[in-house]
């Protein structure tokens, strides 16, 4: 038997692409070296576009515990200086506080539902691929075993097994000035703010909450998140890191001090862990010389690593599994037109760079250096102007992805992630987003007529067809055509589109959609 695609890679990314091909109607199999979901606290929430994609699948009130789609932060932070996003018409940064771990789990709890086999415990160990199919060699509990898949993705980290197996470099450069050193640990609890979060440090000063704070001497930071305790970081650089001895809580109180000068008293916490006491020596930026080698392709970290400042890393590397998944699943049904799976590769790669130039920028920002402290009161500056904290803010987020999707004169919105419309169906008031929840194509048709519903009727059995009315707010468009990633890839402005205009749906669904099954049948 050879299953249509393996998963090599159980964390976030492996998860959401084996989420996002179920959802497709393509079981994956999913390999993991740990023998159960890592307690280990990484990544302490989203920030980006990927948390409105979060909620277009209908996972965000699951992680967030609580209703209603995400909304803006009034503020966040490009390379440790502040960023006013209250000042922006359209703020597009959102946060999801959910610590990796409880992202994981219930990742894998929806994957579980959908049908998808989850094989804790087990290891890619070797691989060799065919003209049909790759073959790879497992290591599980009860020793090693094979299987024969049709494709097989790489979700297996900075160290990827997949990557190394399949002969695909990773250039890019290694630094070892810095290091940064992270626990779970309370300071005094009169130092705290109960209001804002922020620590005053006695003979130093006050520092905001979740900020990264920068001094010619390092980075400190001190962040508070529901149910767990604080977190405390510094980042130094040209410093001992401590050779290979583990982390201790005296080693950061120490770091603290020639950070800040000061001392700051720490305890650690009780209860409950696993509670992070880390160190980090260095870091890597590299990005894979090919995401897809055949039969063979990469998502995440296995693709790409590069700086966390800013937290981009499962923004981007989640919606690599968004924008795969659907793709893949069509190349495993047969239906995908053709180069639909090499635009993988062509839409993803140039984001990840983007990411890389960013991460680096931050980097640069938080440098010591008289010099470094200039070039920050010159971006401080930068930043208090709406358009420029406009653009930093869309960087961050993600918004300002916009596929090359668009033919001449095409509407605006083509290329772009879809807005969150108000829109009124026979069934009452619903957003766009719990439109999307099934991972399908859409056409949502707001025309008097319904010509672009009746024009799609030949692609019905892959691209779901909603008509309706708009709801409340600005509806910029009278129709749209949604890849399941929830990116434009047609819209029209028309209240009765022409033939020529339809003309370009009917192209712009076969791009993407394939050939249509049939010519025409009835639109209800």
């Amino acid at each position: 038997m050879i299953a249509d695609v393996v998963i090599a890679g159980g964390g976030p990314n492996g998860l959401m692409l084996a989420f996002e091909l179920s959802l497709a109607g393509v079981r994956p199999i999913v390999l993991e070296r740990l023998a159960e979901p890592s307690a280990e606290p990484k990544a302490n929430g989203l920030v980006g576009q990927v948390v409105e994609m979060l909620d277009r699948r209908g996972l965000y009130e699951r992680l967030a515990g609580s209703p209603g789609p995400p909304q803006p932060v009034p503020g966040y932070m490009f390379g440790a200086l502040p960023l006013d996003l209250t000042m922006l018409e359209d703020n597009p940064i959102r946060v999801l506080p959910v610590p990796q771990p409880r992202l994981t789990r219930v990742l894998a709890e929806r994957a579980v539902e959908l049908g998808v086999e989850l094989r804790w415990g087990h290891e890619l160990v070797a691989l060799s691929r065919g003209d049909d199919a790759v073959a790879v060699t497992v290591a599980g509990p009860d020793g090693e075993y094979r299987l024969q898949a049709r494709y097989l993705v790489g979700a297996d980290g900075g160290h990827s097994a997949t990557r190394k197996l399949s002969g695909i470099d990773f250039p890019g450069i290694t630094t070892d000035r810095r290091v940064s050193r992270a626990a779970h640990a309370y300071p005094p609890a009169e130092w705290v703010d109960p209001d804002t979060g922020a620590l005053t440090v006695p003979g130093y000063g006050t520092i905001p909450a979740r900020m990264h704070h920068r001094n010619e001497r390092g980075l400190f930071v001190f962040a508070q998140f529901p149910g767990r305790p604080p977190l405390v970081n510094t980042t130094e650089f040209d410093v001992p890191d401590g050779d290979e001895t583990p982390m201790t809580l005296d080693e950061l109180r120490a770091s603290i001090r020639r950070v800040l000068g000061v001392d700051v008293p720490l305890e650690a916490p009780t209860g409950d862990g696993p509670h992070l006491l880390r160190r980090l020596v260095g870091g890597n930026t590299r990005l894979a010389e090919r995401v897809r080698d055949g039969r063979v392709l990469l998502v995440g970290d296995a693709a790409h690593v590069h700086s966390a400042m800013g937290g981009p890393g499962l923004n981007l590397g989640l919606q690599d599994a968004i924008n795969l998944g659907w793709k893949l699943a069509a190349e495993i049904h047969g239906w995908a037109p053709p180069g639909l799976l090499d635009s993988y590769a062509a839409e993803r790669v140039p984001v990840a760079r983007r990411v890389v130039m960013q991460t680096q920028a931050q980097s640069a920002l938080i440098a010591p250096g008289s010099e470094v402290t200039a070039l920050r009161e010159l971006f401080a500056e930068l930043l208090r102007d709406p358009a420029n904290a406009a653009r930093i803010a869309g960087l961050i987020a993600g918004t300002d992805v916009r596929y090359d999707l668009a033919a001449p004169g095409a509407h605006p919105l083509v290329g772009l992630f879809a807005p969150d419309l108000a829109l009124r169906t026979s069934s009452g008031a619903v957003r766009l987003g719990e439109l999307t929840t099934g991972a399908r194509p859409l056409l949502v048709d707001l025309t008097d007529g319904g010509s672009p519903a009746a024009t799609a009727a030949g692609w019905r059995e892959r691209v779901e067809v909603v008509r309706a009315r708009p709801g409340t707010g600005l509806v910029p468009a009278t129709a749209l055509l949604l890849r399941p990633d929830c990116y434009v890839a047609w819209a029209s402005a028309s209240p009765d589109p022409d033939p020529e205009e339809l003309g370009t749906l009917r192209t712009a669904m076969g791009r993407w959609f394939g050939a249509p099954t049939r010519d025409r049948e009835p639109v209800g």
